[in-house]
């Protein structure tokens, strides 16, 4: 008989907390011409990226995005610009 042991110690796991949690509402980065999109949360995330859901019609994207596509959703100004 053979027995294994196996540590795991959380103070020493690699793993850290997501940018951007499950259900925060995001803006993404078109790819086609790199402008933002509204309209979207975060619906899961993993090692391959975030999972993104379009709020209008509850459908979740078919591609993952990675952190640099994705920011927090901004709150509509009273300016211009």
């Amino acid at each position: 008989m053979t027995t294994i042991t196996t540590t795991q110690d959380p103070t020493t796991s690699t793993m850290t907390a997501p940018l951007f949690p499950v259900g925060t509402r995001v803006e993404v980065r078109r790819r086609f011409d790199q402008h933002w999109a509204k309209g979207f949360e975060v619906a899961d995330h993993d090692e391959s990226g975030y999972r993104v859901r379009r709020l209008s019609d509850g459908e979740l994207l078919p591609v993952s995005f990675d952190e640099p596509s994705l920011r927090k959703e901004r709150k509509k100004s009273t300016w211009w610009y």
